[in-house]
């Protein structure tokens, strides 16, 4: 049975124009299959049989979400919710029962159970099985890429001084201070299927054998991965050094061809970036659509159970553009 409208709903439905917010809600409710999501929280969440009952997993996890897809803090995203009829369609909040908002502080412990437990990687994981599943995720190539996460840098806290597990690492002519955030992508696909966080001063060469899957024969990256063919851990490692490394060389692109006729080098640098392009829009999702410009929290673990959380999101948001949904 549908549920029956309220005057609102009825009134919403007659606007003339969606918003963009309610459009990426609506691909999201789409896309993500809710009964898996909720199974990998349940077995960590509170019972209910000591202390008030909790409320429900699916209510406090659509919560979280938003926080993070918006760059919203507990009290901001409580507040958005009782301001917006996008947010509170998305939460399933009707306000004409007793049922209200979940305040922020419900919302800071259960961040701190998904945390704690390893969950927001379980989703990751297991959006990435769903996708290979269903032959979303093609094997053989992987595109390799970091990008620097900016933390803040005042000393005006408890402790008087800035986060001991972030650095800084000149980049160009410009200092940063923050977090490094690697991913791997499926070269066919553009879909992600690795994700590691390291301090900013962590070069992003060392993180690559991380990124790369067992059976990947070809990785594509930007000139900042030149020469990690020469690097011993790959050298000595039997499968990394048998890698076809497409790495784009520094400045080819502006160099004159010396000889008249087709410049085949450039073509070839226009070819591997092409298919590295695909890293990019990953990112642009990340740093544009879900306004993860800076880090949110103190220390690694902290931001490396966010970047997870994004990397799926990523993953599933790109699914609803292609207009194929994980219930299908």
């Amino acid at each position: 049975m549908h549920k029956q409208q309220s005057l609102a709903d009825m009134e919403y439905a007659n606007r003339k124009r969606r918003t963009k917010k309610d459009e990426f809600l609506e691909i999201m409710e789409e896309v993500i299959v809710w009964e898996e999501w909720t199974a990998l929280v349940a077995p960590y969440y509170p019972n209910g049989k000591r202390g008030r009952p909790p409320r429900g997993v699916e209510a406090m996890l659509r919560m979280y979400l938003l926080a993070n897809w918006f760059n919203l803090s507990d009290e901001g995203v409580e507040d958005s919710i009782y301001d917006s009829y996008a947010f509170r369609k998305f939460m399933k909040v009707d306000f004409i029962g007793e049922e209200q908002v979940p305040d922020a502080t419900t919302l800071c412990k259960f961040r701190k159970l998904l945390n704690e437990n390893g969950i927001t990687k379980m989703i990751f994981e297991t959006t990435k099985v769903f996708l290979e599943k269903h032959g979303k995720i093609m094997h053989g190539g992987t595109i390799v890429d970091a990008t620097i996460i900016d933390a803040p840098t005042s000393t005006k806290n408890e402790k008087k001084e800035r986060d001991p597990e972030m650095h800084s690492v000149k980049k160009g002519n410009e200092w940063y201070f923050g977090e490094r955030y690697h991913i791997g992508v499926d070269a066919g696909t553009g879909y992600v299927h690795s994700i590691e966080v390291t301090s900013a001063n962590t070069s992003e060469r060392d993180v690559v054998p991380q990124l790369i899957r067992e059976d990947d024969e070809v990785v594509y990256g930007d000139a900042g991965y030149t020469g990690m063919e020469k690097r011993e851990e790959i050298k000595t490692d039997s499968h990394l050094s048998t890698i076809n490394w497409r790495v784009n060389n520094r400045n080819r692109l502006h160099w004159k061809s010396k000889a008249p006729g087709f410049d085949w080098d450039r073509h070839m640098e226009y070819q591997k970036s092409r298919i590295r392009s695909k890293v990019e829009y990953v990112f642009l999702i990340i740093k544009r659509l879900f306004g993860y410009q800076k880090v949110r929290y103190r220390g690694l673990g902290k931001n490396r159970t966010h970047a997870y959380i994004l990397g799926a999101s990523a993953n599933i948001f790109m699914v609803g553009q292609s207009g194929w949904g994980m219930g299908d």
